[in-house]
């Protein structure tokens, strides 16, 4: 199956970004559609979140695969992971992260439950994708310990206090969306927005307080600009 691209659509590209863009603040799709309602765009909201579906996940992947290309060359590597619990019919999953150290958000995998077959299964999922790591700093959750084990990389583990403190933020982003979603109804859901959320995320965070300003003005234009040449083929 072909994956689908801008061209296909009779909206504008302008717009489809412009709506899928706002992916990344605490919005429902009907204060999407009022915002952009405020620009003179009629735009429903069920569009709003048929687009995000369709060409988010489009829009992420191509984030996604330069980031990695270009992630792959650093040597010194530092990965941070952390579950947090999120649910979905009233039924409590997991989803899993895994967090660079610069605070990048490199994987989300949501599982049913919090074993060792689900550490393994998404710490190989990660490797496979990102590389090897010198270095993984998790909580105290025996899975960890046991999933790092079978795949012979106890000795990679850390543990501490206020060590994972990066990982256990990154999720608050992604729960500020949750509550204004009113929660997800489908691990197929939660698993396609996380990818989404994550990785305009990652392509629009600025780390405004260590910065300057005129800095983050310059990273913020040049997202923007790699953002408009999304899909532009």
């Amino acid at each position: 199956m072909t994956r689908p691209t801008i061209r296909y659509f009779k909206t504008s590209p302008e717009i489809i970004r412009l709506a899928v863009t706002y992916v990344r603040y605490p919005l429902s799709s009907r204060n999407v559609e009022d915002l952009l309602h405020e620009r003179g765009i009629d735009v429903s909201h069920e569009t709003v979140r048929f687009r995000g579906n369709r060409l988010g996940q489009v829009f992420a992947a191509e984030i996604r695969r330069s980031r990695v290309q270009a992630m792959r060359h650093f040597q010194h590597r530092r990965w941070h992971l952390d579950e947090v619990f999120v649910k979905i019919n009233g039924v409590k999953h997991y989803l899993w992260r895994a967090v660079d150290h610069e605070g990048e958000i490199l994987e989300s995998f949501v599982t049913k439950r919090q074993d060792k077959k689900a550490a393994l299964k998404f710490l190989r999922k990660s490797l496979r994708r990102h590389g090897l790591v010198e270095t993984i700093v998790t909580d105290r959750l025996a899975s960890y310990g046991a999933a790092l084990k079978a795949l012979g990389a106890i000795d990679k583990r850390e543990t501490g206090r206020w060590l994972n403190n990066r990982a256990e933020n990154s999720h608050q982003p992604l729960r500020r969306r949750e509550r204004a979603m009113l929660r997800f109804r489908r691990i197929r859901s939660l698993q396609k927005f996380a990818a989404l959320h994550d990785s305009i995320h990652n392509h629009f965070n600025q780390e405004r307080t260590l910065i300057s300003r005129q800095n983050c003005k310059d990273r913020r234009t040049a997202a923007l600009a790699q953002w408009r040449q999304l899909g532009a083929a």
